[in-house]
């Protein structure tokens, strides 16, 4: 009997007999179909790391202020330093490798490690940046420039990535701005007047910084992939999110000794309005829901791209207001619940156009074996 040739998911089989023409159509099994829908899966599982990331650190970020915190350098700091918890998981992750994998020219230790500095680097001043803005602007306000980066996103993504678009990407890009900009609409409780005009345009000034400098990671992280890791595994996803934070924490942390404001720490956990267990759990869980995010966002640019990556985190921002009303007690408002249609709406006709495209992929795979078929009778 002949070797069987392996079958790739929703692939149609045809075999040709020596006698007569006999077209087979093989069953599909439970573990083909599972394949078939693989990178759906994947794809879902990684945007509710980035949804449910982006949206608990905001609240737990707007809580720890709210209760008396007053450190934005550790504010910072929790935004990188809960790499630690993905350890683990680089020990239960899959080890083995495809044989293209295999066949593909592992990059060097520096190499790696330089990558991983560079971003690191570039994650701690768009933390300190963001952390900084949210000091002297608005919560609206700040949330509409940080919807920015979708077109910093989209800049990047043409001339590192080499992304296309389309009318669905286009409406996708419009909707998802729209979507966050009506929120600079809503008037906040929380805003102050009391801000002078030169602390209000440095906030600004950093805000569209950290804007920027967070869609040039996210390009920049699929440029790595693509052109240096070149490997399809969850420990390159694993790996890209623990150094690049360690880097990170580790400048960040190097910053909080020599501001001094690691002095007030004690005083303030002491302070805190729900007390010192609270206090720690806050930053705890802070920590650990960014370290999700981070590991959504770097799994969406390696399934699909790094603007991608990036409307699943505008998609994320009208949510935060939404659980703010459910969590928070804050009010709903009309602009709210426009903002969240529109945003799914956003979110819908980005992934239709994905959709086209796995049709189209395989509308011409089964041509292509059609071909094949043809050819070998």
């Amino acid at each position: 009997m002949g070797e069987a040739e392996e079958l790739t998911p929703g692939r149609r089989v045809q075999e040709v007999q020596s006698t007569e023409n006999v077209t087979v159509y093989p069953r599909p099994s439970s573990f083909q179909w599972l394949r078939r829908y693989r990178w759906w899966l994947q794809t879902a599982i990684y945007t509710l790391f980035v949804l449910a990331g982006q949206s608990t650190g905001t609240l737990l970020g707007r809580l720890y202020y709210d209760n008396g915190g007053k450190s934005n350098w550790m504010a910072t700091l929790v935004q990188c330093a809960g790499f630690p918890v993905l350890i683990p998981f680089l020990f239960t992750s899959n080890p083995k490798k495809s044989n293209a994998e295999s066949a593909t020219k592992k990059p060097s230790t520096l190499i790696l490690a330089s990558v991983y500095v560079f971003l690191g680097i570039f994650l701690a001043a768009d933390c300190v940046m963001y952390s900084i803005g949210l000091q002297y602007i608005p919560v609206t306000t700040h949330t509409l420039i940080v919807a920015t980066h979708l077109g910093f996103n989209a800049l990047f993504s043409y001339f590192l990535n080499g992304q296309k678009f389309t009318p669905y990407i286009l409406n996708s890009l419009v909707l998802l701005t729209i979507s966050s900009s009506l929120l600079v609409f809503q008037k906040d409780s929380g805003d102050s007047n009391k801000t002078s005009k030169g602390k209000y345009a440095l906030g600004f000034i950093f805000t569209i910084a950290a804007a920027a400098c967070y869609a040039l990671i996210l390009s920049l992280t699929q440029l790595a992939f693509q052109k240096i890791i070149k490997q399809e595994t969850l420990r390159a996803i694993l790996n890209m999110s623990i150094y690049q934070n360690l880097v990170a924490s580790f400048i960040i942390l190097i910053a909080l000794f020599a501001s001094g404001d690691w002095k007030n720490l004690n005083e303030e956990m002491d302070t805190f309005k729900t007390g010192k267990a609270s206090y720690v759990m806050n930053l705890f869980f802070t920590a650990v829901a960014w370290q999700a995010f981070t590991v959504g966002s770097i799994g969406l640019i390696f399934k699909v791209s790094s603007l991608f990556a990036g409307i699943i985190s505008i998609l994320g921002l009208p949510i935060a207001p939404v659980l703010a009303v459910i969590f928070l007690h804050d009010n709903m408002t009309g602009l709210k619940a426009i903002a969240m249609v529109l945003a799914m709406w956003g979110f819908v006709s980005y992934m239709y156009q994905h959709y086209l495209d796995d049709l189209k992929t395989k509308k011409a795979k089964r041509t292509q074996d059609e071909i094949s078929v043809t050819e070998r009778a």
